[in-house]
């Protein structure tokens, strides 16, 4: 089977960080996040960090395809945003759990992360929107999986567009101008537009959240 595909996306907040919401494009965002459920749910495993705004999202397009998305999903979250998860947390079967680090929120971030990249085997990694967190992905996701595909989508702006200095991928013209976003990552992620949704990706899944703490 294909490696899994790392989703890093976020709509930026005014209030946090108003030099990408002044880029960031939110329904170019809202486009990019559903159409990369839409093509990969059922084809391959898509894994992401929890988000208040873009686990929603993905749960919407989940229920409309009507296939079993907890057992092609794996969605981490720090135990340090406990109160903010959002509700469709507990709608996902697999669901991992990462302990918060020191009461720190940029270090129990890294450590999530971390954990992300360090237990799985990424084909891709699509980066969407975001802010000042989304560059701090994009760079530890290429140093810890550096066999995968680091693909920014420009045409979705936010913190995205400081990864297009020195990026070989900066000079993909789709990656800027293409908005059907769904036609962009079949081709993107080489999944034929003809290929069936599975029922089932991995026989490993465990329903319910997992609490994966540090060794």
């Amino acid at each position: 089977m294909a490696g899994s595909v790392f989703l890093s996306a976020s709509i930026p907040d005014p209030r946090r960080s108003p030099k990408y919401s002044q880029t960031a494009d939110t329904v170019a965002i809202t486009s990019a996040v559903s159409a990369l459920v839409h093509v990969l749910l059922g084809r391959r495993h898509l894994v992401w960090g929890g988000h208040p705004a873009i686990t929603p999202m993905i749960w919407a397009v989940a229920e409309d395809l009507g296939v079993s998305y907890g057992e092609w999903v794996t969605l981490y979250q720090s135990n340090f945003f406990a109160e903010e998860f959002p509700e469709e947390n507990k709608k996902f079967q697999n669901v991992l759990l990462v302990d918060s680090v020191a009461n720190s929120r940029e270090a129990s971030l890294r450590h999530m992360r971390e954990e992300m990249f360090a237990h799985d085997s990424f084909q891709t990694g699509i980066f969407i929107g975001g802010m000042e967190g989304i560059v701090d992905e994009f760079h530890l996701f290429q140093s810890m999986q550096p066999q995968a595909n680091a693909i920014p989508i420009f045409s979705t702006g936010g913190a995205v567009l400081d990864l297009a200095n020195g990026s070989e991928r900066a000079a993909d013209r789709d990656l800027w101008v293409e908005m059907d976003y769904v036609k962009l990552f079949h081709k993107l992620l080489e999944v034929p537009v003809s290929e069936t949704r599975g029922p089932s990706s991995r026989s490993e899944v465990s329903p319910g959240p997992q609490t994966r703490s540090s060794d």
